[in-house]
């Protein structure tokens, strides 16, 4: 993966002012932001897959811009062809596994079919084992079948790049480290770039071959993985 990162974005209220200032380049298959909450981390990811425009800057994934504030580039999220995967999963309550799924791969915001039938949603159900409760809502799963619900649509639409916000912070302990271990075995299958961003030091030893440390809005620190002490930042 080459992803490379240069933005800068001004927000302003009237209790704070915070400015994301943020350039780095992406050279590894598995990339971490790291750093304590509020240092600018969910904007930048935000800002990758589409969800936030900066007010300059560039923006560039394997050579091609997704933005560039110069040449008047904005490409939209679904041009992008990025995956987000959100904190809180963000499934639709009123749909079931199959449909949820199924809703990445479709235009427009119609709801998919109860029994949706393509052959990416049936491979994604069977590799993420996820068959037995594909007509089940979200109400009625775990919290590990949600992620893997939720990791099945990023993916059905083949993308060039998935995104990780805080992606085991909503699960207890042990269902962490088996999600972590499940996560780190289809990335590696797949082969599929991703950057997941983190203030906990075991997803950065599980994930980060290559780790841009993250503080008020800004890098402190691009650098292959060398070890982290295992201390909140």
């Amino acid at each position: 993966m080459l992803l490379a990162v240069d933005i800068r974005k001004t927000f302003q209220s009237a209790e704070r002012r915070f400015t994301l200032d943020v350039a780095f380049q992406a050279t590894s298959q598995r990339v971490v932001l790291f750093g304590p909450s509020g240092a600018g981390k969910s904007l930048t990811l935000q800002a990758i897959a589409g969800l936030l425009r900066p007010d300059e800057g560039t923006i560039t994934l394997h050579g091609n811009a997704l933005f560039d504030s110069a040449r008047g580039i904005d490409l939209k999220p679904q041009a992008r062809r990025v995956a987000y995967l959100f904190q809180d999963f963000a499934l639709f309550p009123h749909l079931n596994v199959r449909q949820n799924i199924g809703f990445g791969l479709q235009h427009g915001w119609l709801n998919p079919r109860a029994r949706i039938s393509h052959p990416q949603i049936d491979y994604w159900l069977d590799a993420l084992e996820l068959k037995s409760v594909a007509g089940n809502h979200p109400a009625q799963l775990s919290g590990g079948q949600k992620q893997r619900v939720a990791l099945a649509r990023a993916l059905v639409a083949q993308p060039r790049l998935l995104l990780l916000d805080e992606p085991f912070s909503a699960l207890d302990s042990a269902l962490r480290e088996r999600m972590r271990r499940e996560l780190s075995e289809l990335q590696t299958r797949l082969d599929i770039p991703m950057v997941l961003i983190t203030h906990d030091p075991d997803d950065v030893a599980a994930f980060g071959d290559q780790v841009v440390q993250v503080s008020n809005g800004q890098v402190r620190e691009n650098q292959p993985f060398a070890g982290y002490a295992r201390s909140e930042p």
